[in-house]
């Protein structure tokens, strides 16, 4: 489904990975649609603020659930445990489908299978496409690209997800306080992130972590498959309006 943001090289992966894999490929351009719909709501197509984002994201799900029903189908959702940690989901959106089968894998290891499966794929052309998409940088791409490369690289807004996925383990799995992770961090990635950038994403995930909650409170069925998920019928067990002030104060004081 592209739209405004989407580049050459994940459109090109996109087709490539589905012809190497057998599936059948259905393109819908959404472009027209939304354009349609700023036009409805009175958004100026040249703002790109977060209805400029969101309206590509929601109208892709409107798309994938109206196919489903025509279908007799199942939208299977596409994101994962650190994407609902982090509330970096369109709710209504990604955030939304009638079954989230990578609800409990987080982003690391998403990225570990997807290594696996190239390389011990006996396709070597798909191996390629695989390296390529691992290569390229973490992007829901609903900015326009500029000069056709990715402008918009979730990990430069979010922070790295291998930091992310380690605060999330040692919080769910562990319940350990700010302070304790924020030590144990700076050990495990001693020479790859210093003290400083540690807590700057440490503050950035509480802060995420709970001011997103309310769209983990109303999540799709998923399974469990590891230690840790954030499914309010399971693990994570949260209030929305949870306040992170306490830990708040715990950071500001490291």
């Amino acid at each position: 489904m592209p739209c405004f943001g989407t580049t050459d090289r994940t459109y090109q992966n996109a087709c490539e990975l589905t012809r190497r894999l057998g599936a059948t490929l259905k393109e819908v351009d959404i472009r027209k649609s939304v354009t349609c719909h700023f036009e409805d709501i009175g958004q100026d197509i040249n703002c790109h603020d977060v209805t400029y984002e969101n309206g590509q994201a929601r109208e892709r799900t409107q798309v994938l659930m109206d196919l489903a029903n025509k279908s007799g189908g199942m939208v299977i959702g596409t994101g994962d445990m650190s994407e609902l940690a982090l509330g970096w989901a369109t709710y209504n959106g990604d955030h939304m489908s009638m079954y989230g089968v990578n609800a409990s894998v987080p982003k690391t290891l998403v990225r570990h299978l997807v290594c696996y499966c190239a390389d011990t794929c006996e396709d070597r052309r798909l191996g390629e496409v695989l390296y390529d998409i691992l290569d390229t940088p973490v992007s829901p791409e609903l900015l326009p690209p500029e000069d056709g490369k990715i402008s918009q690289k979730t990990e430069d807004l979010v922070g790295p997800y291998e930091l992310h996925d380690f605060f999330l383990y040692y919080v769910l799995r562990f319940g350990y306080a700010p302070g304790k992770i924020y030590r144990i961090a700076g050990k495990s990635f001693a020479g790859v992130y210093d003290d400083e950038t540690i807590l700057k994403w440490l503050k950035k995930f509480y802060w995420r972590f709970f001011a997103q909650q309310f769209k983990r409170s109303c999540l799709p069925d998923g399974p469990k498959v590891g230690s840790v998920a954030v499914s309010p019928r399971g693990d994570l067990r949260m209030p929305s309006d949870a306040c992170v002030r306490l830990w708040q104060r715990e950071l500001e004081k490291l």
